[in-house]
């Protein structure tokens, strides 16, 4: 059985919830069975919007590419980051580490092709948007990718910065505005692209046609270092 590291932290309760979601996914009856985790939980790495944006001079990188290097140190076979907005460094995290990182990116491009989806939405941060990160992988596999409007982004990031990370209750009204305008624009599925996005639809009924990006890291990694429960297989929400 392959060791799974965590790059955590960012933030603190996407982190606790991810490994939940490993330890429910994996097909194990005893302890022993499960997949052994090594989290490092490091709220203070810089936010990574604010640098995307240039809002913040403060490069999240390098204490990523230290506790990356710590976990491939302790034998760690493979990294997840329970961030998305933080593959936006994947290539470079990759150089300067010696472990696989899990691409959530690409696994959701994979994901989402293998079951004939043609356009798909995103809610996610506005570094994440900005960065064009989804938009260039679902363009190389042939996908259309759809992004809310100037308000729309703003509910979306209102509901991850001043509600979930925040610790106060969802405004569910400004997710279903978000998710009303994609579905307009033709959106068949939508990706919950942000780990703060994770905790909403793990606390609240958010429907069907969701794809929750955290959640297929997780299964990622059960696959990689364990045994998947069957019923994990299909992620997207009925």
């Amino acid at each position: 059985m392959k060791k799974l590291g965590v790059i955590g932290g960012l933030g603190p309760m996407a982190t606790a919830l991810f490994m939940r979601m490993v330890i429910e996914m994996t097909q194990a009856e005893i302890d022993q069975e499960h997949i052994e985790m090594v989290i490092y939980n490091c709220p203070q790495i810089p936010d990574r919007t604010s640098f995307i944006l240039g809002n913040s001079s403060k490069d999240p990188t390098p204490e990523m590419i230290e506790i990356g290097n710590k976990l491939a140190e302790q034998g760690m076979d493979i990294i997840a980051i329970p961030c998305v907005t933080a593959h936006y460094f994947h290539d470079r995290l990759s150089k300067e580490i010696p472990v696989r990182i899990i691409n959530i990116v690409d696994e959701l491009c994979d994901y989402l092709k293998e079951r004939g989806i043609h356009k798909v939405g995103l809610m996610a941060t506005s570094g994440t948007v900005e960065s064009r990160l989804f938009q260039k992988a679902m363009e190389r596999s042939g996908m259309e990718l759809i992004v809310p409007s100037d308000e729309g982004q703003k509910h979306v990031m209102h509901v991850i910065y001043e509600n979930v990370k925040a610790n106060k209750p969802v405004d569910m009204s400004r997710f279903g505005a978000a998710s009303w305008e994609l579905r307009a624009k033709g959106a068949e599925v939508i990706i919950l692209g942000c780990t703060e996005l994770s905790i909403v639809s793990e606390t609240n009924a958010i429907g069907a046609g969701y794809i929750d990006a955290m959640r297929l890291l997780a299964k990622c990694a059960v696959e990689e270092c364990g045994t998947l429960k069957p019923e994990w297989k299909e992620l997207i929400t009925q």
